[in-house]
């Protein structure tokens, strides 16, 4: 009786490096793309960026009357205000547009109604008051998903509210899986089994696990114990276009098991037999540049192999991470406040710093679709707290594997563009990292790096007194930390007005005029700082500046408020006002930096980042954008630096 004799048996990691190694991966799995409503489990083979905002305009996110605040500020209980429906105020429902010139809505609830054309309310609205404002939850041209996002329900709606119709990914992997033995019986047929026979279902079980993965997957009829036969069905399935073929059974050492020898006159066996019990007898080859899979017979032994081997293949050829949803222990950033009464559920972005998970409470506004694309944790508050405080220790749910946590850099501080270059591009390595950005400003980077909530930050806080970036305040609010401090780009800052700048505006002298309104930068940006140097510097207070106190928190929201007429004008980069085709009223040239604590620098994360902001093609991602310098990029800088010049 002839028997095969096993190649060398393999640790499991070596078998899967073996096939990887033998693998064109680009040349495998092409790119297609496919309408944005099926894509659900689909991997986005590049970048897709939003083209339209949401919400669109500003918009009522209450029934009621949509009014100006500041005409409601006398109101007091006993002593309302009045107002007169159509000229001072106006009937909106949940969604609708805001009427022109207001800035608040008030619930129907708190409102009487007076029955002739006229309204009371006893408190005042405050401005923005339940209003979803343009841009709330997405910014045209801002960054949706990098590439090889597997994308969830969450993100279809993500993708048509950002007006993506198709979607750009990689194909599903065709895979065939091709049962084997005399003994088997087709279950299609409900066979009743005689002695010696089994009722075939490895297949179905392997077919389960590998539609999980998104693979596209079919299966034939078992294919009796015969040379010809099995290779017959071998080459139909690679005529057929199947980038992987799985054999079921067969792959063990009988006389009657012919997968290795099948896929020997075809190919190359690359592997046969694996370091692990069960699953030992798990063969692996290659025919015309496409896999093969022996799986062995028995039901645990074939699970094993397609867990063990198997799926961390298909997951590297399409791009894929694994899922788990545990429970984890993790500190809050940021206090949650809540309503007694109300069990509520807080989406949380999660990364490892350090020894600690630290979460960072996501936006909870009900619209907010990507609250749920970008969460990587949801935590419940009871019904009886009145919320988390900073810093606590919470258990969150976890909604991606609790490895993907440590391949996560969080970056807290000042937003820039070139942030979103780096979230695709750390995405793109053969190891990939996810980068979390969260925009609350150079000043709240440096509070985060502090309070060990971060990897890093960035920001560009210029210090007039010395002509430099960031170190002046570095040295001020974390004097006994060691960080280093490498340059991102050299940025242009200056006003962004509409296309053609129909108001002429030419400078921050114009931001006093009566027929300009300002949209500003949160408190704590850097861009704010430099926007109050200025104003200092034209002796102007910020009380001679319309709209002020309007505040956003990125650059591409302050672009969309002028591109839709929200502004006149607005601080920022001209990147944003690129972006949106905008112009732009250059003011100043300044240093992004990104700040890194010393203890960080050796891990993975920060190397990879690091060496990707090095790199000549990066770089030229950066200047492509327009607006950026990067003859500093990628440098450490020192104190007295400067712009380099």
């Amino acid at each position: 009786m002839k028997r095969n004799v096993y190649l060398q048996t393999q640790a499991i990691p070596v078998a899967v490096a073996l096939v990887r190694q033998a693998l064109d991966r680009d040349t495998l799995v092409q790119r297609e793309t496919v309408p944005s409503h099926q894509a659900l489990g689909r991997v986005l083979c590049a970048p897709v960026h939003a083209r339209y905002s949401a919400p669109t305009t500003h918009s009522a996110a209450m029934d009621g009357y949509a009014l100006r605040a500041a005409d409601s500020f006398a109101a007091r209980e006993g002593q309302p205000v009045i107002l007169e429906e159509g000229t001072s105020c106006f009937a909106v429902n949940t969604g609708h547009p805001l009427p022109e010139n207001c800035d608040a809505v008030v619930m129907i609830e708190h409102v009487q109604t007076l029955g002739d054309g006229r309204i009371s309310i006893e408190a005042p609205a405050f401005p923005w008051q339940h209003v979803r404002r343009i841009g709330e939850d997405i910014v045209a041209t801002e960054l949706l998903f990098p590439r090889n996002r597997v994308l969830s329900a969450y993100d279809i709606g993500a993708l048509l509210s950002g007006g993506i119709w198709e979607a750009p990914v990689w194909e599903s992997l065709r895979l065939r899986i091709i049962p084997t033995g005399n003994e088997v019986l087709d279950f299609t047929a409900k066979p009743d089994p005689g002695r010696g026979q089994v009722v075939e279902s490895n297949s179905q079980v392997l077919f389960a696990l590998a539609s999980q993965l998104g693979c596209a997957v079919s299966r034939v009829p078992p294919v009796p114990d015969d040379p010809v036969a099995l290779r017959a069905a071998l080459n139909k399935s690679l005529d057929e276009g199947m980038h992987i073929t799985v054999f079921c059974a067969g792959s063990s050492a009988g006389d009657k098991d012919f997968t290795r020898a099948v896929i020997e006159s075809e190919g190359k066996v690359l592997v046969h037999g694996i370091a692990a019990m069960p699953g030992k007898p798990t063969i692996a080859g290659i025919c015309r540049g496409r896999l093969v899979f022996g799986a062995p017979g028995y039901p645990v032994s074939s699970v094993v192999a397609f867990e063990e081997v198997m799926a961390p293949i298909i997951r590297w050829l399409t791009r894929r991470e694994e899922i788990h949803r545990p429970e984890l222990a993790m500190e809050l950033t940021r206090k949650v406040p809540s309503r007694l009464g109300m069990e509520e559920f807080v989406r949380l972005a999660v990364g490892r710093v350090g020894q600690k998970l630290v979460a960072t409470p996501l936006g909870r506004g009900a619209g907010n679709i990507t609250t749920l694309t970008r969460a990587q944790a949801v935590m419940r508050i009871p019904p009886e707290s009145e919320g988390v405080a900073e810093g606590a220790a919470v258990q969150g749910a976890l909604l991606c594997a609790p490895e993907e946590l440590d391949s996560i850099l969080v970056c807290v501080g000042s937003h820039d563009n070139v942030l979103d270059l780096l979230a695709d591009e750390l995405m793109g390595l053969d190891t990939p990292f996810r980068f979390v950005s969260t925009h609350v400003g150079s000043m709240g980077g440096i509070t985060a790096i502090r309070n060990s909530s971060c990897h890093l930050g960035g920001m560009h806080l210029f210090d007039a007194d010395t002509g430099d970036f960031n170190f002046p305040d570095l040295a001020k609010f974390l004097p006994e930390m060691e960080v280093a401090v490498v340059n991102l780009a050299i940025r242009h800052q200056g006003l962004i007005v509409q296309k053609g700048n129909p108001l002429g505006i030419q400078g921050v002298k114009d931001l006093g005029r009566k027929d300009v309104r300002f949209i500003n930068r949160q408190r704590g940006a850097g861009t704010r700082i430099l926007l109050d140097w200025h104003l200092k510097e034209a002796g102007m207070k910020p009380a001679d500046v319309a709209g002020y106190d309007k505040e956003e928190s990125t650059h591409m929201a302050v672009a969309v408020n002028v591109l839709t007429g929200a502004a006149q004008c607005g601080m920022g980069i001209f990147a944003a006002a690129h972006a949106l085709d905008l112009s732009f009223v250059p003011l100043a040239r300044e240093r992004y930096d990104l700040v890194i604590p010393r203890k960080f620098l050796d891990d993975p994360r920060i190397e990879a980042l690091l060496a990707l902001v090095q790199s000549r093609e990066f770089q030229a991602r950066i200047e492509a954008l327009g607006g950026y310098e990067t003859r500093l990029t990628g440098r450490h800088m020192s104190p007295g630096m400067a712009l380099g010049l």
